[in-house]
């Protein structure tokens, strides 16, 4: 049917020059998928992980672009908001085409549509492993308890640092380690995309990042302050100057938060955050 007509791909520019605009139309929901092939295009196809990138675009024949579809192997596949019978015609092309489907990130109703066709179709296991919310910065509210010390932004000097944070961040919050940790260091180090706030002897306590900006938007990521840190408000000390920094350049402002973490969705919405949406993750077996 050409309603649910799914073109596969393995070419980052013809998905870029067939879905870019569509992907630009709403840059809140598509964040993800416009920001990590903004990094494949300026980084390469191994950004991501050991195997080459794939991509995905559902249009009404020759007609506009619907929704999109990328997969960075060996992560779960991201998709663009979908109805249950274009996730259905999704499941049954990937399935003829023998492409593994380790799992999916999506928009919530979209993820679980996706899970059930999947299941459906090939008979694997699905579990949702992870729920987030996605933010998008109102107004900034500045915490009034500021702890002593200041942000810096870093440099290459703190790359130890930031590597291992990176790693333990990834453990904390139950998710998987996308990148080499130093590729991801030397990544951000490029764009000053990794604020650290410090105690007054120079002690980095806390860490948030950003990613340079995309389609008009910079997503704040990852927000990390090791546990025997914690309690102080360094994380929304640091969270407020990137956020500040980055709305100041005129951008919009997003970021994403584990709702299984109270802590952090109470204190991004003290800052003037607004839900826009829920994500979940299913992993199949």
């Amino acid at each position: 049917m050409a309603s649910r007509d799914w073109q596969l791909t393995d070419d980052l520019t013809e998905f870029l020059d067939t879905a870019g605009d569509f992907l630009r139309s709403r840059p809140a929901l598509h964040t993800v998928t416009l920001t990590v092939s903004e990094a494949l295009r300026i980084r390469g196809p191994y950004t991501h992980g050991a195997e080459p990138p794939r991509f995905g675009v559902l249009r009404d024949g020759s007609g506009p672009v619907r929704a999109t579809l990328l997969h960075t192997p060996p992560h779960p596949i991201q998709l663009t908001p979908l109805d249950p019978p274009d996730a259905a015609a999704l499941a049954a092309r990937l399935a003829e085409a023998g492409r593994q489907v380790p799992g999916v990130w999506a928009e919530r109703e979209t993820a679980a549509a996706f899970a059930t066709a999947w299941q459906r179709r090939t008979g694997a296991t699905a579990e949702q492993s992870e729920n987030q919310r996605l933010y998008r910065l109102a107004e900034l509210t500045r915490p009034g308890r500021i702890p002593p010390g200041r942000a810096r932004v870093a440099d290459a000097a703190d790359r130890e640092l930031l590597a291992r944070w990176y790693v333990e961040f990834a453990a904390d919050t139950g998710g998987r380690i996308h990148q080499d940790p130093a590729q991801w260091v030397d990544s951000r180090l490029a764009h000053g995309g990794a604020t650290l706030w410090e105690t007054p002897d120079g002690t980095p306590v806390s860490l948030a990042g950003n990613l340079p900006e995309s389609a008009g938007q910079i997503r704040v990521a990852p927000v990390y302050t090791p546990a025997d840190l914690r309690g102080h408000g360094y994380a929304g000390a640091v969270t407020a100057e990137v956020s500040g920094r980055a709305a100041a350049s005129g951008a919009e402002v997003l970021l994403f938060t584990d709702l299984a973490n109270p802590v952090s969705n109470r204190l991004y919405q003290r800052l003037g955050y607004r839900a826009v949406a829920d994500f979940a993750t299913w992993t199949f077996a």
